[in-house]
């Protein structure tokens, strides 16, 4: 008897709230002063009315946009790029206009056939899990060359589609942001990732390729392992045992700075062990192949990308030499949001990002610098899912910060299709969005990755045309329709 009042009384209440959502003044209600708002059925049900985007035809509009109609015609060709270069809402955004920005970065890529370069892509959670990332990876290794996933963290917190891992013994991690709950180290040496691993004693880390239906083909080829290490005792010893191969030992002198352990391998590997025993601060495993391009996942949940210049310069920039890196990606700014309320407070936040720029030309000056935006983001305005306020403007700004000090940028809020594109996004069937109207779904998360990737491509294919046309000939088209 008592259960079935439990439910009256929960029905009940149901219906109540029903019909208060029902009859609820569509303008809210005021008494005394005080402003009362209950969603109303007709906007609960029109919550999407102000969004009529297509999503697949932007999608579709994107990816159409990247296809050059093929053409003798050398006006032709031109045509094209310089469009694209000008006018394509989908195309990363250069400094200058420079349409040889990413060049250097090109002829490293296409003659890295004894080394591997490395892109660094660091952001919040919405690329957690290795989403974006990975499309970027395999898109960019198979234009050129390379193999594996990349860097990642001795303890990972967050488990990602493209590897697993886990590690056991004396290990301390240490993180550079978070709240009064996060263990923080008593120096600033936090290394590439913005968080370390204190070794003290012994520990085991492990790995095994992925079986996730969202992995991409070539992190699965391992070839190349290697450990990114610092504040390092006499007496460390690094030992690795991989599929069928023998246990192989490395002894690392004993250095205060960053040092770089590699056992290279004759074919792909599907799983390791690396033993570590002695005193030392872990700042990266790196699974990678035997050359090409190697792009690394930093997804650093909850932060804004102000933390960079808290990092001890020196370690960072001794990491970023002994890795070759030569293409910083920074994704950053929907943390930031719930903190934007008017111009002041956005302006507030891009001058913390130009200190970030100009700390990473400090510490790697061989690499290009890449901005990505943030994407669109819903909340309820008034019981309607619509864009956070200034968040448009805050994209504009970000734009602005970093074409103004030599940073391209790629506008992903809209590439996404704009103000109200998030509630679409999450619409979609597949899901290309989640219900929290912020993050990406790996559908979504692919559809930008290869929008971003195919923008990357076309600056390539722009730069082998260039090859084979004289320079200044190239520049007057640019400047005045003309070939000479």
């Amino acid at each position: 008897m008592k259960s079935q009042k439990i439910l009256i009384f929960i029905l009940s209440v149901f219906i109540l709230l029903g019909i208060i959502w029902l009859f609820f003044p569509k303008n809210n209600l005021t008494i005394k002063g005080i402003n009362l708002r209950f969603p109303s059925y007709s906007k609960s049900i029109n919550s999407d009315s102000t969004s009529s985007i297509d999503i697949d035809s932007v999608l579709l509009n994107a990816n159409q946009s990247f296809i050059m109609t093929c053409s003798n015609n050398q006006i032709d060709t031109l045509n094209y790029f310089k469009n694209f270069l000008t006018k394509n809402p989908n195309r990363i955004y250069l400094p200058n206009n420079d349409y040889q920005f990413f060049d250097t970065l090109f002829q490293l890529f296409e003659n890295s056939d004894s080394t591997i370069y490395r892109i660094m892509h660091y952001g919040d959670s919405q690329i957690e899990l290795d989403r974006i990332s990975s499309i970027l990876r395999q898109n960019i290794q198979t234009l050129f060359s390379g193999n594996g996933v990349g860097m990642i963290p001795a303890i990972q917190k967050i488990p990602s589609v493209s590897i697993s891992q886990k590690a056991s013994g004396n290990l301390t991690r240490y993180i550079i942001y978070g709240d009064s709950t996060t263990q923080r180290a008593p120096h600033s040496r936090y290394g590439i990732m913005g968080h370390f691993s204190c070794l003290k004693d012994n520990a085991t880390i492990t790995f095994k390729t992925s079986s996730h239906s969202h992995a991409q083909e070539n992190v699965k080829r391992i070839s190349r392992v290697s450990l990114l290490l610092g504040n390092n005792s006499e007496n460390f010893i690094a030992k690795l045992q991989c599929d069928t191969f023998p246990n192989i030992s490395k002894k690392c002198n004993v250095n205060s700075g960053a040092s770089l352990l590699t056992w290279d391998f004759p074919c792909n590997i599907k799983k390791g062990t690396l033993t570590i025993e002695g005193c030392a601060d872990i700042y990266a495993i790196l699974l990678d192949g035997n050359n090409g391009v190697a792009v690394d996942n930093n997804a650093l949940r909850g932060c804004s990308g102000t933390i960079f210049t808290k990092i001890d310069k020196e370690i960072m920039a001794q990491s970023f030499e002994l890795l070759n890196t030569r293409l910083i990606i920074l994704q950053f700014g929907g943390n930031r949001m719930p903190s934007i309320t008017n111009t002041s407070s956005i302006n507030a936040y891009t001058k913390q990002i130009e200190r970030q720029f100009n700390y990473f030309k400090e510490v790697v000056p061989k690499a290009k610098l890449l901005f990505i935006g943030p994407s669109d983001m819903g909340k309820s305005v008034n019981g309607t899912i619509k864009t956070w306020p200034k968040l448009p403007e805050l994209n504009d700004s970000l734009k602005s910060i970093s074409l103004r000090n030599n940073v391209a940028y790629w506008d992903m809020f809209n590439v996404m299709g704009g103000e109200n594109s998030m509630i679409r996004w999450v619409q979609h069937q597949p899901a290309f969005a989640t219900s929290d109207y912020i993050h990406f779904t790996h559908h979504g998360a692919n559809e930008i990755g290869n929008v971003l990737s195919k923008s990357f491509e076309t600056y390539y294919n722009f730069y082998n045309l260039r090859k084979t046309l004289p320079n200044d000939s190239v520049i007057n088209f640019i400047k005045n329709d003309t070939i000479r």
